[in-house]
C-alpha cells in the first residue's frame, strides 16, 4: 500500500504565505504525477497544481501567479508554496499521486487532506 501525509496547513490573514508538503511512502516503484486539489464547502474538488516527474507544471487560472508546485524526487514529496493567499483560497486541500508499485501495477492515491483558512 501507499500512503500520503499531507503538512503545513492553517490559518493564515489574507495575503500571507503557507507551504504544503505532501510525502508519500510504501510500496513505491516510482511516482508519475503528483498533485494538490482543494475542496471548500458546498464546492467540488477542483485541481491546483500537478507535476510531473520530469518537471513539468499545470495550474488552475485562480492560483497561476501565487502558487508554484515542486518536488523532490529522491524523497517522494511535493510541496505547494502558496502566496499572496485570498478567502477565496479557504478550502481543505487534498495531496495526490500516480504511483508505480511493480513494472506492471499503477495505483491512484490521496492523502487525508488539510485545511487551510485565510481570513480577510
Amino acid at each position: 500500500q501507499v500512503q500520503l501525509v499531507e503538512s503545513g496547513g492553517g490559518l493564515v490573514q489574507a495575503g500571507g504565505s503557507l507551504r504544503l508538503s505532501c510525502a508519500a511512502s510504501g510500496n513505491i516503484f516510482s511516482i508519475n504525477t503528483m498533485g494538490w486539489y482543494r475542496q471548500a464547502p458546498g464546492k467540488q474538488r477542483e485541481l491546483v497544481a500537478s507535476i510531473t516527474s520530469g518537471g513539468r507544471t499545470t495550474y488552475a487560472d485562480s492560483v497561476k501567479g501565487r502558487f508554484t508546485i515542486s518536488r523532490d524526487n529522491a524523497k517522494n514529496t511535493v510541496y505547494l508554496q502558496m502566496n499572496s493567499l485570498k478567502p477565496e483560497d479557504t478550502a481543505v486541500y487534498y495531496c495526490n499521486a500516480d504511483v508505480r508499485q511493480t513494472i506492471a501495477t499503477w495505483g491512484n492515491y490521496w492523502g487525508q487532506g488539510t485545511q487551510v483558512t485565510v481570513s480577510s
